[in-house]
């Protein structure tokens, strides 16, 4: 029980370092106007995952469970497990109402030790909602909601080295055929694929401990722009970048930590921005798929210099920009996610995490934490938000997972 503690002390202590890094980088960006980037469909990237949901969101490298199809299908290879099925409960949003929920299935099978295939679905109600007309007068009430079914292969290419790839269905009715502004509405319709890369090595000795280190990178969501009315512009899905890396230190033969950090980017175009109708900084993001995928990495606008007045100052039709501030919006593009979970016997995990955006890039600041319990063959894991905004929609935010491993001794 000791040891227990002084793990526990260790994950506060680390903890406490990772806010400090996150409070400076915030400070950093502060120079930069807001210019947050949105997307259809952005209940793709909520994480279901109990597991990492207590470890600030960061997932990319964790061993494999019957979530990693949200993570990183290639890690499924590594399996030691010949199956697992998993549900998870997310209540969303629960700062602003009570009736929008997550709900996820998800599962594999491994048939040798080389191939998997895995399977997820995704149901994301929105509560009910009332329609009304310029006059207030009641049409009719409805429950929007979206779905998202997916399947996925995960190959082990060697020892060390495997690779995922998913085929993904998406359905998004959010206004229920509704008249808006004149225009009919219609539900959004998407396919989509992710592609996943995973290196495991089980046989490190770092400080005189054994570990195992895992690197992960995932591409996800990349598909079809998709648009909820015939005159209205075509979004683009959450496509995203994720770079991740954990390590696995084995204490001694009951105690274990896993520190894990992720990076993510989403590979959709920055909003330009724009002066009495005129484009002054930036790119035009109303383009193609790979196109958006491409600019998404060169096209931020940086810190616009203006005059006295308030007014940006022009240059044959374009803004001055402060120098160096468009690889500053760049890089604060980047979120940062990272945490440490200390497993005892491997029945017991607590976790923490971090997970950081840039303020002027959405600002969702918040700590996690987490807790797990295994006995025999069934995981319940269960993760907390605390917001570091008081007004953050996602103070608060509660998810629960439950697994069950089948056919655990492999042959």
């Amino acid at each position: 029980m000791k040891i227990m503690f002084k793990y526990f002390f260790l994950i506060i202590a680390s903890l406490y370092g990772v806010f400090v890094f996150g409070q400076n980088t915030t400070v950093n960006q502060n120079s930069l106007q807001l210019n947050a980037i949105t997307t259809a469909m952005p209940f793709l990237s909520i994480n279901p995952d109990s597991r990492s949901g207590g470890l600030g969101d960061a997932g990319t490298a964790l061993s494999p469970n019957a979530n990693s199809i949200y993570w990183n299908t290639a890690g499924i290879s590594f399996s030691k497990n010949k199956m697992e099925i998993g549900g998870s409960i997310v209540p969303w949003l629960r700062q602003l109402t009570n009736d929008i929920n997550l709900y996820y299935l998800a599962g594999y099978r491994k048939f040798n030790d080389r191939n998997a295939l895995t399977f997820a679905f995704r149901q994301f109600t929105l509560g009910e909602i009332t329609y009304t007309n310029d006059q207030g007068t009641i049409l009719r009430p409805d429950k929007p909601s979206e779905q998202e079914a997916v399947i996925g292969y995960a190959l082990k290419l060697s020892d060390k080295f495997s690779l995922g790839v998913n085929g993904k269905f998406a359905y998004s009715n959010l206004t229920g055929g509704m008249i808006v502004a004149g225009a009919q509405t219609q539900a959004g319709v998407a396919g989509a694929a992710d592609l996943s890369f995973m290196y495991q090595n089980t046989d490190i000795n770092w400080g005189g401990k054994d570990g195992e280190l895992r690197l992960g990178a995932t591409m996800n969501n990349i598909g079809n722009k998709i648009s909820y009315s015939s005159l209205a512009s075509s979004d683009f899905l959450p496509m995203n970048m994720k770079l991740g890396g954990s390590y696995l230190m084995k204490m001694d033969a009951y105690n274990s930590m896993t520190f894990t950090l992720d990076l993510q980017k989403l590979l959709v175009p920055t909003p330009p921005i724009y002066y009495q109708g005129n484009m002054i900084a930036g790119k035009s993001n109303n383009v193609g798929v790979i196109s958006g995928v491409l600019q998404s990495f060169s096209d931020a606008p940086g810190q616009i210099v203006y005059d006295a007045t308030n007014k940006p100052i022009l240059v044959d039709g374009k803004a001055k920009i402060v120098k160096g501030s468009r690889l500053k919006e760049e890089l604060s593009e980047i979120t940062i996610s990272g945490g440490i979970e200390y497993n005892y016997n491997k029945v017991l995990a607590v976790r923490g995490g971090y997970f950081h955006e840039s303020s002027n890039k959405g600002g969702r600041q918040f700590f996690t934490f987490g807790v797990g319990l295994k006995y025999n063959i069934m995981q319940i894991d269960m993760s907390y938000i605390a917001a570091l905004s008081r007004n953050s929609p996602l103070a608060n935010t509660l998810r629960f997972s439950l697994l069950f491993t089948i056919n655990s001794n492999q042959e």
